[in-house]
C-alpha cells in the first residue's frame, strides 16, 4: 500500500484503519466539517471505545469505517486494502465478508425466530447450506446465553435478549471486525453490562476487533482502548 509523504502508514497488525478521513455534511451555508483528517487503527482481539459529545463525529466515523458512507477525503483500509472508493458492489461484498454491525436498536424481524434472525446475514452471504446456517445460528445464540430460546419469536424476547440476538446476528458470517453504534443505549444498566461483557468476551475469544461508539463512560473505561473525539478530531494519539 502506498501513502503520501504526510500520511502515516497503516500498521501491519491493524485489521481496520483510516487515514486523513474527511467528511462534510450539508450544503452551502449549512455545510459542516464533521471529520477533520482523522487517523485510526483497530486491532484484532481488542475492544475500542470512541467517546465524545453529540455531534463530534463519532457516528459519522463509524459509518465510514463500515463502508456505509463515502468520505470527502482520505481512505479506509481493511487488512491494508483501500476501500473508500471501490465500486458499490465491491463495498457490499467487503461489508458481508469483513464487517458485523450492532446498533442501538436491534432491528430484528418480529415474525421470525431468534435463530432465523441470526441466519439472515448467512442467507445473503450464500456460502452455507440450510442445515449449516441453522447450526451456526444456534451455536452463536448459545454463545450469547440464548441456547434455550433459539426457536422463540423475536417478539417473545426481552429487550436485553433481543440485543443479544442482534450481537449473534452481527457475528453470523464470522467477521474480523464488529462495529457497534451505542449498542447498549436502549438498555437498562444491568442489560447494558451484560451486552458489553458479551462483546468483550467474544472479541477476546474469537480475536475480533470491536469498535464501539458510546456515551456510557463506565462501559468505555472497560474497553482495551478509549479514544476521545471532539469537533471531528481525536484528542488522544
Amino acid at each position: 500500500m502506498s501513502t503520501t509523504p504526510n500520511t502515516p502508514p497503516v500498521h501491519t497488525d491493524s485489521i481496520l484503519a483510516c487515514r486523513h478521513l474527511v467528511r462534510y455534511l450539508g450544503k452551502d451555508e449549512n455545510r459542516t466539517h464533521v471529520l477533520r483528517s482523522v487517523d485510526f487503527d483497530a486491532y484484532s482481539g481488542q475492544t475500542h471505545a470512541i467517546v465524545g459529545p453529540s455531534g463530534c463525529g463519532k457516528s459519522s466515523l463509524l459509518y465510514l469505517l463500515g463502508l456505509l458512507d463515502r468520505p470527502d477525503g482520505g481512505e479506509v483500509f481493511i487488512r491494508g486494502t483501500p476501500m473508500a472508493h471501490i465500486s458499490d458492489n465491491a463495498r457490499t461484498a467487503a461489508r458481508n465478508a469483513h464487517l458485523g454491525f450492532v446498533f442501538q436498536f436491534h432491528f430484528l424481524l418480529p415474525e421470525f425466530t431468534a435463530s432465523e434472525n441470526v441466519m439472515m446475514p448467512m442467507r445473503k452471504h450464500g456460502k452455507l447450506s440450510e442445515s449449516a446456517m441453522r447450526a451456526r445460528a444456534d451455536e452463536l445464540l448459545d454463545a450469547v446465553g440464548l441456547g434455550d430460546k433459539v426457536r422463540r419469536l423475536a417478539t417473545h424476547l426481552s429487550g436485553g435478549e433481543q440485543q443479544r440476538v442482534a450481537i449473534a446476528r452481527a457475528l453470523a458470517n464470522e467477521p474480523p471486525v464488529l462495529l457497534a453504534d451505542e449498542p447498549t443505549g436502549n438498555l437498562d444498566a444491568r442489560n447494558s453490562s451484560i451486552a458489553f461483557d458479551l462483546l468483550a468476551r467474544l472479541s477476546h475469544e474469537r480475536n475480533i476487533a470491536v469498535v464501539m461508539v458510546t456515551h456510557n463512560p463506565e462501559l468505555a473505561k472497560r474497553c482495551d482502548r478509549v479514544l476521545r473525539m471532539l469537533d471531528g478530531v481525536f484528542l488522544d494519539k
